[in-house]
């Protein structure tokens, strides 16, 4: 075995300009409402909510916080679709719903877990959560000039 070389870990996540990381953020937002039209989107919260539907998510987000305990809101989502996306935030709450919800949902979620996985490199230490992605890209995009060729659009 090679020793590892420090420098290494630091590759782990790309350093991109601020306007190119705000759009590829829009891109995994694009491919998300399609697929939304037809695959509902799960969410912690009411506000992770409202943000996806600033992001342009049309279909159906369900939030977990309602007051149902792991098992009772699993066999609802069992009951009502055959699949569905996890986007629980990636912080230690969000952490600790994945490693509950995605056992109880086996099968459902697992081919969507690149969005999720996506998002949390492309936010990197700067967003822990869904309802602060929104932020983030406003944040992204009035720091730096729109890249050449793209328009300079802001988010709603």
């Amino acid at each position: 075995m090679r020793p590892r070389d420090a420098s290494r870990k630091q590759l782990a996540v790309p350093s991109i300009a601020d306007s190119e990381r705000a759009m590829r953020i829009r891109e995994v937002f694009a491919d998300l409402a399609d697929l939304n039209e037809e695959v509902p989107v799960i969410v912690e919260g009411k506000r992770d909510a409202e943000a996806l539907r600033e992001m342009g998510l049309s279909g159906e987000v369900i939030t977990y916080n309602r007051g149902l305990g792991v098992h009772e809101f699993c066999d609802e989502i069992h009951a009502r679709y055959a699949k569905c996306v996890l986007l629980m935030d990636w912080d230690g709450v969000g952490e600790s719903l994945m490693s509950k919800l995605g056992p109880e949902l086996g099968g459902m979620w697992e081919e969507f877990t690149n969005y999720r996985r996506l998002l949390k490199a492309m936010c990197q230490r700067e967003v822990k959560d869904i309802e602060g992605i929104p932020g983030l890209i406003r944040k992204l995009e009035l720091h730096s000039p729109p890249l050449s060729g793209q328009s300079d659009v802001r988010l709603r």
